[in-house]
This record gives structure tokens, C-alpha cells and sequence, in this order.
């Protein structure tokens, strides 16, 4: 099941590790920025190519990702 708080923590968590600035991430999922604060508040679900797209980018399964594990690989 998609847990949406634990989905906006991790993707937060995941983007200040790597020092990626919101727009710039934004910019490579081909989202506004405005829809990458929404994630990353919790306000909106992502579409599974973005979901895709993020586990890659941050080198973390989908199901940690998503807050169905605790085990980033």
C-alpha cells in the first residue's frame, strides 16, 4: 500500500542527501516545481512513471520509495 507520509519524508530525505535543489529535480522528472512541492508535502500522489523515475534517480527500490520497506535497495 502507498503510505503518502512516508512517500513525502523519504523523497524529501532522498533530495537533501543528494543536495538537489526542488527545481532541479522538478526539472528532471518534467514536472513544475510547484508539482514537486506538492510531493513533497504530501498533497499529491505521483504517476508511476515519476514514481519510476525517482526510485532510479535516488538508486532506491520503489517499495522503500513508497514506504512498503525500510531496505533502500
Amino acid at each position: 500500500m502507498f503510505n503518502k507520509e512516508s512517500f513525502s519524508a523519504r523523497l524529501l530525505e532522498l533530495r537533501k542527501e543528494r543536495r538537489t535543489m526542488a527545481k532541479d529535480l522538478a526539472e528532471h522528472l518534467g514536472i513544475t516545481k510547484q508539482a514537486m512541492s506538492s510531493l513533497e508535502k504530501g498533497k499529491n500522489i505521483p504517476s508511476v512513471p515519476t514514481l519510476i523515475a525517482l526510485a532510479d534517480y535516488f538508486d532506491v527500490s520503489l517499495d522503500y520509495l513508497v514506504g512498503r520497506s525500510n531496505d533502500r535497495t
